[in-house]
């Protein structure tokens, strides 16, 4: 099967029946054999996540009848075709024949006629297309409409920035192993490589390449010289200011990148508590991977009965589910997935885990909250009604770099300091409150 047949597919998968953009293209890369075929494949899957809000009502005006619900597979080539054209830029006769072609491969012949008219009249009334796209936040920066309005309703004097930053390439974020490596010394060997690296200027573990690769190819990888992470989830390292010997609850662990860090920092008794069965395996292979020890429990973080032998942690670490609306630039797919409907559940839960976890805190000690959204409703809004529900706990300040405070705890943006959204809040327990 052709890339753009084998797009038009995938990006069915994803924008309409609601599969992950990861897990099809697992199935989708494996496909083609040719690496310049996997590479393509995975820029009109990405791009068709990013950009299908905008194309997706492009051709509403394209269409005399709709027929995404009649030929969904058609629809998604559509996207595909305008993606080639407007986003990847590829000459214009070349991208529209492969397309046309493509609804031959998938079957429908007799709708060739229309991918290629759709697409011929894309070229001819362009510029007026995409001025009337551009009018509206929602479209023009390829957003829910329900997720532009929450943006510009938390967020007015940055929305417009915290939209563009969504579209834009992430760079590749890697965070060194302290324990086996020195980070000069793995740049010089990235370097060597043909790499292109920097140092992070103020995460002390970060380096940044600026375009993703391979990484299991990259020197060091087998030998867990380094881990990717982008820098806004290394930040917690810092926050959470371990000592050897105390003990740490990592309380939503999966995939472990936060949990690994911290057991690089300093000799700390870990406990991981993922409440996926299918995700823990990949705690334990990160971990093993990098040469650390922690213990990896599945359970219901917010309920500690299951999991908790009694004895309290000097640091309690929350990175809550939550609606990831701070990491779209890396998963665009969340875009077509996540709903204005899920908020509500979502944040009944983050509280409920911050109150279970709470009483797992010894006296004294410090639980980091921290989400990748950037939603107030799930952020401060849940620590503060928990810190006005709790005599026995106090905000710490925070301030980074990058980024700005929120009413309680830090908030950065996505695109601050080229950096994915994500937010922290750091409680301590009073030192004479009932463990």
């Amino acid at each position: 099967m052709s890339v753009r047949a084998l797009a038009a597919e995938a990006l069915c998968d994803i924008a309409i029946a609601g599969h992950s953009l990861r897990d099809v293209a697992d199935r989708a890369l494996p496909r083609l054999p040719d690496a310049r075929d996997r590479a393509l494949l995975t820029a009109l899957l990405h791009d068709g996540a990013r950009w299908w809000p905008r194309f997706d009502a492009a051709l509403d005006r394209l269409l005399e009848k709709p027929i995404r619900r009649n030929e969904p597979v058609i629809h998604a080539l559509l996207v595909v075709g305008l993606v080639q054209l407007e986003i990847l830029e590829l000459p214009s006769y070349a991208a529209v024949a492969a397309t046309v072609e493509a609804a031959r491969e998938l079957r429908r012949p007799r709708l060739a006629g229309l991918v290629n008219a759709v697409l011929r009249r894309w070229l001819r009334e362009r510029d007026t297309l995409n001025a009337a796209l551009d009018a509206t936040p929602a479209t023009r920066h390829a957003h829910p409409a329900w997720l532009a309005d929450a943006i510009a309703q938390d967020w007015p004097d940055a929305a417009d920035a915290v939209l563009a930053a969504a579209n834009t390439e992430p760079p590749l974020m890697l965070r060194c192993n302290r324990r086996r490596a020195q980070r000069e010394s793995l740049a010089d060997a990235l370097r060597a490589a043909g790499q292109t690296v920097a140092l992070h200027p103020w995460l002390s573990d970060g380096l940044v390449l600026p375009h993703s690769t391979d990484v299991t190819r990259l020197p060091g990888f087998a030998e867990g010289f380094f881990a990717v992470q982008d820098g806004a989830a290394q930040v917690p390292a810092d926050l959470l200011d371990l000592a050897n010997g105390q003990r740490v609850l990592d309380a939503c662990a999966a995939p472990g990148g936060k949990a690994c860090h911290a057991l690089e920092r300093a000799d700390v008794s870990l406990l991981a508590v993922e409440s996926e069965a299918k995700r823990a395996p990949r705690i334990r292979q990160n971990l093993e991977r990098l040469g650390l020890h922690a213990e990896v429990v599945v359970g219901d973080a917010g309920d500690p009965s299951a999991w908790w032998d009694g004895r309290p942690f000097d640091r309690v670490m929350i990175d809550a589910p939550c609606s990831a609306t701070g990491v779209i630039r890396r998963r665009p797919d969340v875009r077509l997935h996540r709903r204005a409907a899920d908020i509500d559940a979502l944040v009944t839960q983050q509280a409920r885990i911050l109150e279970a976890c709470w009483k797992t805190l010894a006296p004294g000690g410090t639980l980091l909250y921290v989400t990748c959204s950037l939603l107030r409703r799930e952020n401060e809004g849940v620590v503060g009604n928990f810190l006005a529900n709790h005599d026995d706990a106090s905000a710490r300040p925070i301030a980074l770099p990058v980024g700005r405070a929120a009413r309680v705890g830090w908030q950065i943006l996505p695109g601050d300091g080229d950096l994915d959204g994500m937010y922290y809040a750091l409680l301590e327990k009073s030192a004479n409150s009932a463990a």
